[in-house]
């Protein structure tokens, strides 16, 4: 009776031992940088670089592909639901005609400007709006949590507290010119507690939580940044803008006065062979 006793109190401490592990910190990203300038590559200088938009512009709305291929926090549908509700900061502009929401598998299978620069194409779009991301997540035992060597405490004493740090960041480029417009960032923390048996399956509903807050937030800025960017680029000269079927900055004007001319010296000359 007491070998069965000391047996079963072993195939428990190992089982809780094993409960213990999975306890600590782990984290996901994905690099702008890295995507952009692969192996080590240095960004060229733009200082003399200026965009020219014609507008309305097509958008594209995109995740960096993380750098981790196995660690995935987010499934593909929750980034795309992520990514449509940021689509509504495009929506309603004058200055945009269409914002397209596209899969980071199309960017997973190249990197640097000239992958992204076919999934423009592909799209035929004139701006990308790449989103970046870091998260951080760590899971530690408070004095509670020495309640988790009864059977009972494991299961109903919240003896763990979760942190969870997530950082996004959305980079609008100029495809053409590979030149950065503007940027907006979000950030989140999150805060949980849980009992042993359930601290992996609150720490990942955590990062999940985290991410859709950062979005949030990121959203919020990102809303502002486009009304910043819409007023900055009528005075600073920073960006040549010319509206498609209209006027604009750098030669839309030219283009309407020369046809108004074009006009009056054909009028002028069937007025002439009339009076003849």
């Amino acid at each position: 009776m007491k070998r069965l006793i000391f047996l079963f109190i072993a195939v428990f401490l190992t089982a809780c031992a094993g409960l213990f592990v999975s306890t600590g910190r782990q984290g996901v990203s994905s690099s702008l940088v890295d995507y952009l300038y692969p192996q080590g590559e240095t960004p060229p200088p733009q200082g003399g670089v200026i965009p020219h938009l014609q507008i309305p512009l097509a958008v594209g709305l995109a995740f960096v592909p993380s750098q981790s291929s196995t660690t995935q926090v987010l499934s593909e549908a929750q980034r795309m639901k992520l990514l449509n509700d940021v689509k509504k900061s495009f929506d309603g502009r004058d200055f945009i005609r269409e914002i397209a929401v596209i899969p980071d598998a199309y960017l997973r299978s190249g990197h640097g400007f000239d992958a992204l620069e076919q999934t423009a194409r592909l799209y035929g779009l004139d701006v990308m709006a790449l989103v970046s991301y870091d998260q951080v997540a760590h899971s530690a035992e408070t004095t509670a949590s020495f309640l988790y060597w009864t059977i009972v405490g494991a299961y109903v004493v919240k003896g763990n507290k979760n942190d969870v740090q997530t950082f996004v960041d959305t980079a609008v480029f100029d495809v053409a010119t590979r030149k950065l417009l503007f940027r907006a960032p979000g950030v989140n923390e999150f805060k949980s507690s849980s009992t042993l048996v359930d601290v992996e399956r609150d720490v990942r509903a955590a990062q999940q939580k985290g991410f859709e807050l950062a979005m949030a937030d990121m959203t919020v800025n990102l809303d502002k940044e486009l009304s910043t960017f819409k007023e900055r680029i009528k005075t600073d000269g920073s960006v040549r803008v010319t509206r498609v079927g209209g006027t604009g900055e750098g030669g839309g004007g030219a283009t309407n006065a020369g046809f108004l001319i074009l006009i009056a010296g054909l009028l002028m000359l069937s007025g002439r062979r009339q009076r003849a």
